[in-house]
C-alpha cells in the first residue's frame, strides 16, 4: 500500500491505523503494571461481563482467532487471573471465569487505562471530542458494512 499518489483516504487511513498503534502501545506500557496488555485487558473485561463461560463463545464474544483465545487464556491462568473448569454440560469443553486476582487486575488496568485516554483525548476540547466522536461514528459504521 502506498499513498505516494497523494490521495487523501489512504494518506489519513494509513495515518489512522499508525496512531491506533501508538495508543496501543502507550496503554499497554501504562497497564503492564497491573499484569496486563490491553489485549489481555479485553479478555477480563468480557468474562466479568459473562461470568463463566465457554472458550469457544469467549472467543467470538471478542472477536478473536480460537487459538488466540486459548492463549491468552492459558496465560491469564497461569497468572492466576482466570480459571479453567470442565463445562458440566459437556466434558470436553472448558468454561473461563474470572478470580478475584482478575478482578483486582481488571481493576488496576482500567484505572491505568482510563487515566492515559484521560491524558490523550483531555488535549482535545469538547468541540473537537464532539467532532472526533462522529467521524469514529462514520468509520465504524462503514467498516460493519464492508465486513
Amino acid at each position: 500500500m502506498t499513498v505516494a499518489d497523494g490521495s487523501e483516504p489512504e494518506r489519513l487511513g494509513l495515518r489512522y491505523l499508525v496512531l491506533a498503534q501508538q495508543v496501543r502501545k502507550v496503554l499497554d506500557k501504562h497497564m503492564v503494571s497491573s499484569g496486563l496488555s490491553l489485549a489481555r485487558w479485553k479478555v477480563l473485561e468480557v468474562l466479568e461481563g459473562t461470568g463463566s463461560i465457554r472458550q469457544t463463545a469467549l472467543a467470538q464474544e471478542l472477536g478473536f482467532a480460537p487459538r488466540s483465545v486459548t492463549q491468552a487464556v492459558e496465560s491469564l491462568a497461569s497468572d492466576g487471573l482466570v480459571e479453567r473448569t470442565p463445562d458440566p454440560d459437556d466434558g470436553r469443553a472448558k468454561l473461563v471465569a474470572l478470580t478475584d486476582e482478575g478482578a483486582a487486575a481488571l481493576a488496576a488496568g482500567t484505572k491505568a487505562g482510563e487515566h492515559m485516554l484521560r491524558q490523550i483525548f483531555g488535549a482535545l476540547d469538547r468541540k473537537q471530542l464532539a467532532r472526533l466522536d462522529e467521524i469514529l461514528r462514520v468509520i465504524d459504521d462503514t467498516t460493519g458494512e464492508l465486513s
